[in-house]
């Protein structure tokens, strides 16, 4: 193995210690001007296979070993990356990115976190699987989740495949104020998205089902995947137009995370000191009804947005965003927060050799009481949302616009499927106009919301 060798210290290659790479490459950097810097090392391989009708659509596999690097000159700063870890590549990468830092315009709130606000506990918050799947074994859950699909209905007849992806790797970030920290994860997710043809008319619809997990065991079967996507493919045949009217809206699962994330973008300290936020200014006031209440939790056990620090090094916590109906806090790193005057919130995300930005953990909605049924029992007149479509929010002033599918609700009851329809209203309004929140959380990604209901929006056909 190669060493690169640096005032008698040696750095391991990747495949080595990686806590000690990252240690001898802070030394570097500092031997090589800066004040200040950090590293994060990521080391992990990747599973993908894709299945259309039987047969095998896609398959990729792959490893990847990367060492990103960010140095401080004073209040000048430079990051850089690099897969290659032989000794001359780490010497050019410190040597390179020193030298553009001193180059850079000063900013006058860059810079690492306190060191005495760096995380000193990182607990096992079960993250990682040791489960390795072999690629026939990946082939056969994905053909097992298509025929599932197919097997369900008769207007089943065509599929746009089944993918069955799984990662495992480990993260490992450091920085000269004697912070080291390290976890490794894993996850595994299965999708179909199978088409279904109105027999009469001959019109076709399309829709899908997944589910991500972080332990393969706790994944839900193939044959469970793919008749819930069948189930939600057939239901939109048929589907209509409707006119122009204002009406009580329900988002589902899917489409309230989606709704969520609107909100999760709006409380980004980025967006914020940028002046691109309909929230910016509004801590402390009333957002929601009063028993609305969000939380971002990056310590959640097993959750697919958990990490035991940030992408600083900061502790990560359990945040509340909206405490019952109030804008509580706003996701922060170290640098929007000094921005805006205010701490971190512990929410820096890292992608390597990208300087930090913020990123939610486990954003989410806490459930009410009623079930998804219970919700839509209650409507007399109005639309329950299964999809939406484009991308028509300003978030300045939180003027919502989108294309939406689903399905017409007729005093209780879901009447036909309807598409080619916009939905409208203002984010503040909507979040203000919620009625109900559903019993029904479930995570299968970092933002989740359980089915909600909005008084009132304006639908209209197109």
């Amino acid at each position: 193995m190669s060493e690169v060798r640096e005032s008698g210290r040696s750095v391991q290659p990747a495949n080595g210690h990686l806590a000690q790479l990252a240690s001898d490459v802070l030394a570097m950097a500092k031997q090589h001007g800066a004040t200040e810097a950090d590293v994060v090392v990521a080391d992990g391989e990747n599973l993908s296979v894709q299945i259309r009708l039987g047969s095998v659509d896609r398959l990729s596999k792959a490893r990847e070993k990367r060492l990103g690097l960010r140095v401080f000159v004073g209040k000048r700063s430079a990051t850089s990356s690099t897969s290659d870890f032989s000794s001359e590549s780490l010497r050019r990468l410190v040597s390179e990115t020193c030298t553009l830092a001193k180059a850079v315009v000063e900013d006058p709130v860059s810079g690492l976190p306190a060191a005495d606000q760096l995380a000193t506990d990182q607990p096992d918050l079960d993250l990682y699987d040791e489960t390795r799947l072999d690629t026939d074994r990946q082939i056969d859950l994905a053909k097992r989740a298509e025929a599932a699909a197919l097997a369900s209905d008769a207007r089943i007849t065509n599929s746009e495949g089944a993918d069955f992806d799984s990662s495992w790797g480990r993260v490992v970030l450091g920085n000269n104020h004697g912070f080291i920290g390290e976890y490794r994860s894993s996850s595994y997710s299965l999708a179909v998205s199978p088409v279904a043809v109105d027999p009469v008319s001959g019109s076709m619809q399309r829709d899908a089902w997944y589910d991500v997990r972080r332990k393969f065991h706790t994944l839900d079967t193939p044959e469970a995947i793919g008749r819930e996507a069948a189930k939600r493919t057939v239901r939109r045949l048929g589907a209509r137009k409707v006119g122009t009217k204002r009406v009580p809206v329900v988002f589902d699962q899917e489409t309230a995370g989606s709704l969520l994330g609107n909100l999760c973008s709006a409380v980004s300290g980025y967006a914020l000191y940028k002046g691109a936020s309909f929230l910016g200014g509004q801590l402390g006031k009333r957002l929601a009804p009063d028993w609305f209440t969000v939380y971002d939790d990056g310590r959640m056990v097993g959750g697919l947005g958990s990490r035991p620090f940030d992408g600083e090094g900061l502790p990560t916590r359990k945040n509340t965003v909206v405490d019952n109906g109030v804008l509580a806090s706003y996701l922060l790193d170290t640098y929007s927060g000094k921005k805006l005057g205010l701490p971190s919130s512990g929410n820096a995300s890292r992608s390597v050799g990208e300087s930090p930005s913020v990123g939610p953990t486990n954003f989410y909605l806490t459930p009410g009481t009623c079930s998804a049924e219970d919700i839509i029992r209650g409507v007399k007149d109005g639309l329950y949302v299964t999809e939406l479509i484009g991308f028509g929010i300003n978030m300045v002033t939180g003027d919502y616009s989108r294309g939406a599918g689903g399905f017409w609700i007729e005093n209780g009851e879901l009447t036909y499927p309807v598409e080619e329809i916009t939905i409208a209203g203002n984010l503040k309004q909507m979040f203000s106009d919620i009625e109900i929140v559903g019993s029904d959380l479930v995570f299968r990604g970092r933002i989740a919301s359980p089915t909600l209901k909005i008084a009132e929006m304006t639908v209209a056909g197109n």
